[in-house]
């Protein structure tokens, strides 16, 4: 049966949308200490184990009757799922009690080395801790302004918590922090790059050679 709610991906490297969204559950999940991906028809599951966060079920591959049978099933305060389709198609899908999340965007790009230097007075610190590669951009008073994560998933590098802080925007920080990313990522012999991006962080990476694969769609059960 044809999937009716996801949308064909766009061209862009050799890896199916499946593979990409898989590979980033993979990786977020490394980035973010939580046990790894359990796998379910469709998709796979992540006990992120957070208040409001509880488990999260991350969809591929689905149908209207699929997500409506699995949004009736997750009852508990705290669930949340995640799709490769549109916004409109997942809130059609579930039930009322569901509340819906900001769509992102499933992006990737082939991984090359080139760092480049933050201006004048910032600083790029890289720090391995356990799986994941962190990179800072530090002020003039050794104070974070931007930072990244990067978490292996095979041949894939997976992107997460790119963030500037607001008093240190405009500044280019977050072109820095990704290609320091991307370049430890292809010294240690990753070749696709993945992430979920943000409305905000979209044109960034976009403008960095990045290519969007699929909108993300998400929506939760509200835990007080």
């Amino acid at each position: 049966m044809p999937d009716t709610l996801t949308r064909p991906a766009v061209a862009g490297p050799p890896h199916t949308v499946p593979e990409l969204m898989t590979a980033w559950g993979r990786g977020w999940a490394v980035s973010r200490g939580t046990r790894p991906p359990v796998a379910v028809p469709g998709g796979f599951r992540v006990d992120v184990g957070l208040p409001g966060h509880r488990v999260r079920h991350v969809l591929h591959t689905y149908d209207a009757e699929s997500l409506g049978r699995l949004g009736r099933t997750l009852t508990a305060p705290g669930s949340w799922v995640k799709v490769s389709g549109d916004p409109a198609g997942l809130r059609a899908a579930l039930p009322d009690a569901w509340t819906m999340d900001v769509a992102g965007y499933l992006m990737s790009t082939p991984l090359a080395p080139g760092a480049v230097e933050p201006p004048t007075p910032y600083t790029t610190r890289i720090v391995a801790q356990g799986e994941v590669v962190v990179a800072t951009v530090l002020d003039a008073a050794g104070r974070k302004a931007a930072s990244g994560r990067l978490a292996r998933a095979g041949e894939f590098g997976i992107v997460d918590q790119v963030e500037t802080n607001p008093a240190h925007r405009r500044r280019g920080l977050g072109r820095v922090v990704m290609r320091a990313l991307c370049d430890q990522a292809a010294r240690r012999g990753m070749r696709t790059g993945t992430l979920v991006a943000t409305d905000d962080g979209r044109a960034l990476y976009l403008a960095l050679g990045w290519t969007v694969r699929s909108e993300v769609s998400g929506a939760f059960r509200r835990e007080e």
